[in-house]
């Protein structure tokens, strides 16, 4: 068989091979690591956006959270002006109603409190930092015009003195038998209310 290239072209030929395969070796290696910088920035891409995620979240939660702190002081604000955080104390509630017996021009006003209990919740809720109490108020009065009773009931209700729902009123005429011109009451009510405040438990 016929030799096409000679022993000196061979020799010739012999670096340009070598750097052939080495610009081969090269381009090879070039490409594996353009793939994995590549696989890489993906993988930081992706745990940027995560990390972009988490953060996005944690600032949503501390604007949630910010927002409920906001509100519960509003709240906890109005429970201080109501009276609710005060202690009971029975005196102030009796000088009260003295002293609205004489606006609402009330003939009498006979009144029973009983003792303070913890006041049950709906669903058994409970609170962890304050202890929820009521005492049942039971109220009797007599007027000349209903009302005068009305508006003595509601001041009772708007005082800032704790917080005073009222549970049932029931309001009737009295029938007046004298004839005299002396003015007399002509209308009788007994409501109950519940006379409540809260407590920190520390």
């Amino acid at each position: 068989m016929k030799q096409i290239i000679s022993r000196e072209g061979m020799r010739l030929l012999r670096t340009p091979w070598i750097l052939l395969a080495a610009s081969i070796a090269a381009a090879a290696v070039l490409i594996g690591g353009t793939q994995v910088y590549l696989q890489k920035e993906q993988r930081d891409a992706r745990g940027s956006e995560r990390r972009l995620q988490e953060a996005r979240s944690r600032v949503d939660n501390i604007r949630r959270e910010r927002d409920n702190l906001e509100e519960s002081a509003a709240i906890y604000r109005s429970l201080i002006a109501r009276g609710l955080m005060q202690p009971e104390r029975r005196l102030d509630l009796v000088e009260l109603m003295n002293s609205l017996r004489t606006q609402y021009r009330i003939f009498s006003v006979d009144y029973e409190m009983s003792p303070q209990r913890a006041l049950p919740l709906s669903g058994s809720r409970s609170f962890p930092s304050v202890e929820i109490l009521a005492s049942r108020v039971t109220v009797r009065v007599r007027a000349l015009h209903e009302g005068d009773v009305l508006g003595f009931i509601q001041a009772i209700g708007d005082s800032r003195q704790g917080f005073h729902p009222i549970d049932r009123c029931l309001m009737k005429r009295i029938d007046s038998a004298s004839a005299t011109d002396a003015v007399q009451p002509r209308v009788e009510a007994e409501c109950a209310l519940e006379w409540i405040t809260m407590k920190e438990k520390r």
